[in-house]
C-alpha cells in the first residue's frame, strides 16, 4: 500500500497530497486512487494529486490505495487530514471567482458585472469517449491546464441519446456534478448534427433540457447549448426552434445562459453562402442568450474570421467549438491562423472551447492514442499531441478574473 501520505499545500479551494510509491508483487503499479470516505476523488499514475473544487475553510480526510495492471487494489493508506484556506477575493476556481454569469450587452459578464472570457475544452462524443472524461482527467483540466469551462457533448444521433435517453441523461447528470466539483463552468451540449434541422429532435430536446435544468438549476455554472450545428435549414427555422426550447429551460432555470447554434454548422451562415446579418437583423426573441460560432483554422480563413469579428460587435458570441486543423479536425495544424482567431477573441472577450478532449486518431484530439484506455497520465505535455500542447499552453494563460 502507499505509505507516508501527507499534505503538500492548500488554497481556499484545493488540497495537494503526496505519498511514497507502492510496489506491487509483480513490480508494477498501474495507478493510485485517492478516497474521501468511500468516494474516489482522484485517480493518478504518479505519487501526488490535487483535490480541487473544495469550499474554503473546510477540513477533509483522505486515504490512498494502489492498483496493479489487473485492477487488484491494495489496502488503504493511513489517513491524511488537511484544511483549505479561508476564502477571500473571489476564491481560487473560475466559478468561485465569477459566480453566476449573465449576458451584458454583447459580452459575457460575471457576478460583479465584469466582462470576462472563458477558455476550455469540449469532450468528444460521450458514447465513444466516456473513458477520457474521468475524475483524474477533469482534475488535470482544472489544475494543470487551468481551464475555466468544459463542454459535455451529448450526441443525439450516431449511437447517442436517442438509443438510450435514460442512460445518456444520467451520464450528463454525473459529469455535470464532476465538472462542478472542480469549480469549472459546464456547457451542456445538445450535439445534434445529422439531420441538420434541430426540429427533428424538438421533443427529445424538451425532455432532456427539462430534466437537466430542473436538476441543476441551483448551480451557478451551467450553460445550455441547445443546437450544436444546424445545417440545411433557414435561420428562421433555427430561430423558431430556439424560441420553443428556451422557455423550457427558463421554466426550470431562469438564470442560466442559453447558447443558440447558428446556420451552416454554426458558421453564422457563411458555410452556406450567407452572413451574420441574417442573425443580427432577426435575433432570437429572448434575453440572456449568446450565439455560437464554430471554426477550424485550416479550413476557415479570413472570411470566417471577419464574420465573427463583425458579429461580436452586434450580438453576444461564444465559440463553443474550434480546432487548429481542417473542418474534420484532421491533418496538419494551422497554428498561425488559429492564433489570429485567439487574438481576435481575446481582444473582444469572446469565450472559447477547443475540440476535442479525447485520444481518438484525429490530429485534433489532444491526447495521444491509448492515453484514455490507460487511464492517463493526464498532466503535463508528455501525453499530448502537437495540438494538445499548443492549446494547453493557451488555456493556461487565464483571463484576469
Amino acid at each position: 500500500m502507499p505509505s507516508s501520505p501527507r499534505g503538500t499545500g492548500t488554497t481556499s479551494s484545493s488540497i495537494g497530497l503526496a505519498w511514497n510509491a507502492s510496489t506491487d508483487n509483480s513490480g508494477t503499479v498501474k495507478d493510485y486512487r485517492v478516497y474521501e470516505g468511500s468516494a474516489v476523488v482522484a485517480t493518478v499514475t504518479g505519487t501526488n494529486a490535487t483535490i480541487s473544487g473544495l469550499a474554503a475553510s473546510t477540513t477533509h480526510t483522505y486515504t490512498v490505495t494502489a492498483r496493479d495492471a489487473a485492477n487488484n487494489e491494495s489496502a488503504k493508506s493511513a489517513p491524511v487530514t488537511a484544511t483549505t484556506q479561508a476564502g477571500g477575493g473571489g476564491g481560487g476556481t473560475p466559478v468561485a471567482a465569477n459566480g453566476q454569469l449573465r449576458v451584458c450587452g454583447t459580452k459575457l459578464c460575471n457576478k460583479n458585472g465584469k466582462q470576462i472570457q472563458l477558455r476550455g475544452m469540449s469532450t468528444h462524443g460521450l458514447q465513444w469517449y466516456r473513458q477520457c472524461v474521468t475524475s483524474g482527467s477533469l482534475t488535470a483540466l482544472a489544475t494543470d491546464w487551468k481551464a475555466d469551462v468544459v463542454r459535455l457533448s451529448t450526441y443525439v444521433q450516431e449511437g447517442g441519446y436517442e438509443t438510450n435517453p435514460r442512460m445518456f441523461t444520467d451520464l450528463a447528470h454525473t459529469l455535470i456534478e464532476q465538472v462542478s466539483a472542480q469549480g469549472m463552468y459546464v456547457i451542456v451540449d445538445w450535439h445534434m448534427l445529422t439531420p441538420g434541422d434541430p426540429n427533428y429532435n424538438l421533443a427529445r430536446a424538451r425532455t432532456f433540457f427539462t430534466e437537466i435544468a430542473q436538476r441543476h438549476a441551483a448551480r451557478p455554472n451551467i450553460l445550455y447549448e441547445i443546437a450544436n450545428e444546424p445545417s440545411g435549414v433557414s435561420w428562421s427555422t433555427i430561430k423558431g426552434y430556439a424560441e420553443q426550447i428556451i422557455p423550457v429551460i427558463r421554466a426550470q432555470d431562469p438564470d442560466g445562459i442559453v447558447l443558440v447554434g447558428t446556420r451552416a454548422w454554426s458558421s453564422l451562415g457563411v458555410s452556406e453562402g450567407a452572413s451574420e446579418t441574417e442573425v443580427t437583423g432577426n435575433p432570437v426573441n429572448a434575453s440572456n442568450i449568446m450565439y455560437t460560432f464554430h471554426f477550424y483554422a485550416a479550413s476557415h480563413g479570413t472570411e470566417y474570421l471577419n464574420t465573427l469579428s463583425r458579429a461580436a460587435d452586434r450580438i453576444p458570441m461564444f465559440v463553443t467549438e474550434f480546432g487548429t486543423q481542417n473542418y474534420a479536425g484532421e491533418e496538419a495544424n494551422d497554428f498561425t491562423m488559429s492564433q489570429r482567431y485567439l487574438d481576435l477573441m481575446a481582444s473582444k472577450k469572446i469565450s472559447w472551447v477547443n475540440w476535442n478532449f479525447s485520444d481518438d486518431n484525429r490530429s485534433g484530439a489532444v491526447f495521444k492514442t491509448g492515453t484514455c484506455a490507460a487511464g492517463g497520465p493526464w498532466t503535463g505535455t508528455a501525453p499530448l499531441k502537437e495540438a494538445g500542447v499548443w492549446i494547453r499552453d493557451r488555456i493556461r494563460t487565464a483571463d484576469d478574473f
